[in-house]
């Protein structure tokens, strides 16, 4: 038992500095072909960010391990939300762009609620995971279009913020000079990230299950707060450096990013089916605690854009409120 939670350790440890390596990696060599900086943190960061949950829920669906995957990513996006959002503004109160709250949070409530419908019938097949990865697509090209309409206004008008936002982001994660090494970043990095889903799925899986537990608990907890560690370390530490004024963005992002890649890509592999029913299992007051989660940072930031260190306690408790659900419930 005790070789379970080394390898717990491990497995987390491995996606965390894998999805590192990975972003480091990739982020140089496209700095090095000559790719914007807007270019790179829509495209390498935002995968990157998001291939601890990718490659952990594909693996679970390919094992057939369906509530893993899905536990995966829904824990995942309310970790993102109630603990990191909750955290880094109690640390440091955090105002977001005003297009956050007008497109951003409407829009991954909207990809939230298709979500929710698309699994009313216990079932994501693989068309649904079709219309889930295209829609990741579609949202990619979108904010693509986005950046670089407003890096242009930016360039005309008082110099290019934007593009100085985006810079300051890519120094933060480190330039590799050498292509070898960037290469190597690379290669290493999706190795750990692939070996430490698989190493943390296996060893959650005989842990959990010797505390009587089911796979819907363990994806939404400690499956969930494993991939969403590269989220929370960022974001505590650029909190306490007082940068936190994008980051509430990247969340979101990375939110939209978890629904639409991650369980389309897997759901394409394999239809996921939701063990025992969708709300006979109770997965039901997992999507709603979801969206509920989501939805406050919108009702925080309606008037002046900032969510205060009390909106961050209130995340927090909801946070704390839903695990205590979920070990009861166990």
């Amino acid at each position: 038992m005790i070789l379970q939670y080394v390898l717990l350790v491990v497995g987390f440890v491995m996606l965390y500095y894998g999805a590192e390596w990975l972003v480091k990696g990739s982020a140089s060599l496209a700095r090095s072909l000559g790719i914007t900086p807007i270019v790179i943190g829509l495209t390498v960061v935002a995968f990157g960010t998001s291939a601890p949950e990718l490659v952990v829920s594909v693996i679970a669906s390919i094992q057939n391990k369906s509530m893993i995957a899905v536990g995966n990513v829904v824990g995942s996006n309310i970790c993102n939300i109630a603990l990191v959002l909750g955290m880094a503004s109690f640390l440091m109160p955090i105002t977001a762009d005003r297009s956050v709250v007008k497109r951003d949070i409407p829009l991954m409530l909207i990809i939230s609620v298709y979500l929710l419908l698309i699994s009313l019938n216990s079932e994501i097949s693989r068309i649904e995971g079709v219309t889930l990865f295209g829609g990741v697509i579609l949202y990619t090209v979108y904010n693509y279009y986005l950046s670089t309409r407003e890096f242009k206004l930016a360039q005309a008008g008082a110099g290019s913020v934007i593009e100085g936002e985006a810079e300051a982001e890519l120094d933060d994660i480190g330039f590799v000079e050498s292509r070898a090494k960037q290469i190597a970043f690379i290669v290493v990095g999706i190795a750990c990230v692939v070996i430490g889903a698989q190493v943390l799925i296996d060893a959650a899986v005989i842990v959990m299950k010797k505390f009587g537990v089911d796979e819907k608990f363990i994806g939404l907890t400690i499956v969930a707060f494993g991939t969403s560690l590269p989220e929370l370390a960022t974001s505590v530490v650029a909190a306490m450096r007082k940068q936190m004024d994008i980051s509430i963005g990247n969340l979101i992002g990375s939110n939209v990013f978890n629904i639409l890649s991650v369980i389309g890509a897997a759901s394409m592999i394999r239809p996921i089916p939701i063990t025992g029913g969708f709300i006979e299992s109770g997965l039901i007051i997992d999507y709603g605690v979801m969206m509920l989660v989501s939805f406050l940072p919108l009702v925080m930031m309606w008037k002046d854009s900032i969510v205060s260190r009390k909106d961050g306690v209130v995340l927090l408790c909801c946070y704390i409120g839903y695990l205590s659900y979920l070990v009861y419930k166990s």
